[in-house]
């Protein structure tokens, strides 16, 4: 975990929010009350710990007793003996927290029950998000400089080296901290050149690996056309619809996306009815559906995609009114939305050189389903072509804290029957980059997903197995690395393709860090690569060198992402099935990034 993690905390309580919804709900207020807080980030002050809320359970209030080793006591008797808290409202409800992996490691299996009067809301509004100067001000306290998060780091090393508690348990073992930072050697990979539609290259600027300049007055490296597609909106919107839809038709054609002019549907109201039924009576043949929202309504949001994405098999693409709304920005938005129709209905956005032959690169990551008590969905996406621009996604629903099933072999095997159906051959190595595991779970990720994978491609491809490399990739690692100035010795942020492995990574393992992004602001995180199994012939800087190249594969950004293109793919790919589907996506989608 990270030395230093800022938290935005603010002043509103949990039972200010309920009763605010409560005065201003429209429909049922318990529902719209779930919405709200289901899944936020709670402070209680009282201890200063965090807590994600997963329900609201509205037969128990404060007056109710709970078990204690002293026997029953009611939870206002609790928070006054305990922390000298008096709760006010006594028939409040109780917010629900499950118990999490590392709870259940230690024995704690029961739900723990928060006081919303005590709880405060983390995270920021809409509202804050919007506020100019806020922002500014949040940003200068949280997003420090490389100087400034060096001279806190070297402040906090001086205090506790100080510190009479520290020294004395120190000396006992004969050990102190240093109060300098390590120093190490790293190197910067060469720095890639962006592939476009009839093989332009461009080279991408080393120090920021942005490319968003060079994709002006580029096709696409693949581009679709676009026959069949309907636009569905409020009577309201239909104006700013219909001119976004404009300047989505003149910023296509130049990226080579040609588009026929869509059908127009105006619903009477935004009930989520209204939409489902406007998706169910579009034309048969319909390639794409665009959906004009008023709000980010979770419920209409979720229930428009599952009925497109599951029962439909139709690629959508959801827009938001104020989004459109904006005509200064439309041009720039339009492009964006165009380059993810694109992508969507199995366009290519950009590519970069790819030297290896007959490669499958697999992205794995996991999340939670916010409906479905203690599933996951597990995201899995394969690369079907050389570039490794092509995509085939299938979604498994387990266990949270089960190992992965069946799933992860029937999706592997699936997976290598579409790349020889696609390319006539069976690729001779797969890069398998696993998100979303702890180091407490790298043992059994070892055992059993590497197992599951090996006796698979032994069963598909007997004496002829294609080589495997199994590789953990981790963001929420604590390392931060600067880089300094030769002129000044100031320090800075190293810069995009910085790879460090040695001194800092471990003797027993192979692996390393990288650098893959450049930050405007603050000081930039790197991502560790563990490659726990490996039976290909790669070495160790061709591993790092193409792992670099797939940050740059991401479509929904034009430069490079802190994980290989596949790992988010993965995510947003289980993300949209654990928070919108809750079940597997319709089979006609899985060769297209229907999810991006």
């Amino acid at each position: 975990e990270p030395l230093f993690r800022s938290k935005v905390l603010r002043t509103e309580n949990v039972l200010h929010l309920l009763g605010s919804l409560q005065q201003n709900a429209r429909g049922n207020y318990k529902d719209e009350a779930v919405k709200a807080v289901v899944g936020c980030i709670v402070m209680t002050r009282y201890n200063n710990r965090t807590y994600r809320v997963d329900d609201i359970d509205w037969t128990k209030n404060p007056q109710q007793t709970f078990d204690t080793k002293e026997g029953p006591i009611t939870y206002i008797k609790y928070y006054k003996d305990h922390y000298q808290k008096d709760i006010r409202d006594l028939n409040q409800p109780l917010l629900v927290c499950r118990p999490r992996e590392r709870d259940i490691r230690v024995g704690r299996t029961d739900n723990l029950y928060l006081i919303p009067e005590l709880c405060f809301l983390t995270g920021l509004t809409d509202d804050i998000r919007s506020n100019f100067s806020i922002m500014k001000d949040l940003a200068s306290e949280m997003k420090l400089d490389p100087a400034k998060r060096v001279a806190n780091l070297n402040e906090f090393m001086r205090n506790m080296s100080r510190h009479p508690q520290v020294q004395k348990e120190m000396g006992q073992w004969g050990l102190k901290f240093s109060e300098a930072l390590v120093e190490i050697d790293a190197r910067q990979v060469q720095p890639e050149r962006v592939i476009h539609g009839n093989n332009i290259r461009s080279n991408v600027n080393p120090m920021t690996a942005d490319f968003s300049r060079e994709m002006r007055d580029k096709t696409m490296f693949k581009a679709v056309q676009i026959r069949s597609w309907v636009v569905v909106c409020t009577r309201r919107d239909m104006q700013n619809a219909q001119d976004f839809v404009r300047e989505l038709m003149c910023v296509g054609p130049p990226m080579g996306v040609t588009m026929q002019q869509p059908q127009l549907v105006a619903l009477d109201d935004d009930r989520v009815g209204s939409y489902i039924n406007g998706l169910k009576n579009i034309p048969r043949e319909t390639e794409m559906l665009m959906a004009v929202f008023p709000n980010n309504r979770k419920d209409r949001y979720d229930s428009l995609k599952k009925v497109a994405c599951v029962d439909m098999g139709l690629h959508t693409q959801v827009m938001l009114g104020r989004t459109i709304s904006n005509k200064k920005n439309l041009k720039s938005v339009a492009t964006k939305v165009a380059i993810q129709m694109n992508c969507k209905l199995g366009g290519e956005a950009w590519a970069v050189e790819i030297p290896l032959q007959g490669v499958m690169c697999i992205g794995y990551d996991t999340y939670h389903d916010c409906r479905q008590k203690g599933l996951s969905a597990g995201g899995f996406v394969a690369s079907l072509n050389k570039s490794l621009t092509r995509w085939y996604s299938r979604v498994g629903f387990h266990q949270t804290h089960q190992e992965l099933g069946s799933a992860l072999k029937t999706h592997l095997a699936l997976s290598m029957k579409q790349y020889q159906e696609e390319n006539n051959a069976v690729p001779e190595r797969i890069l398998f980059f696993r998100d979303g595991v702890s180091d407490g779970q790298l043992l059994q990720v070892q055992e059993w997903e590497v197992g599951q994978i090996q006796s698979l491609l032994t069963e598909m491809f007997p004496g002829r197995e294609p080589q495997l490399a199994f590789v953990v990739v981790t963001k929420r690692i604590s390392a931060r690395f600067f880089s300094v100035d030769n002129r000044g010795g100031a320090y800075q942020n190293p810069p995009p393709g910085t790879v460090i492995d040695n001194n800092v990574t471990r003797p027993e393992r192979y692996d390393f860090y990288l650098v893959s992004q450049s930050v405007r602001q603050g000081t930039v995180a790197p991502t560790h690569f563990n490659v726990i199994h490996d039976t290909t012939t790669l070495k160790p800087e061709h591993m790092q060198r193409l792992s670099y190249k797939l940050t740059h594969l991401y479509f929904n950004w034009p430069g490079t992402i802190r994980v290989p293109a596949p790992c988010q793919y993965a995510h947003k790919l289980a993300f949209l099935a654990g928070q919108s589907l809750h079940t597997e996506p319709h089979k006609r989608l899985a060769t297209t990034l229907f999810y991006l």
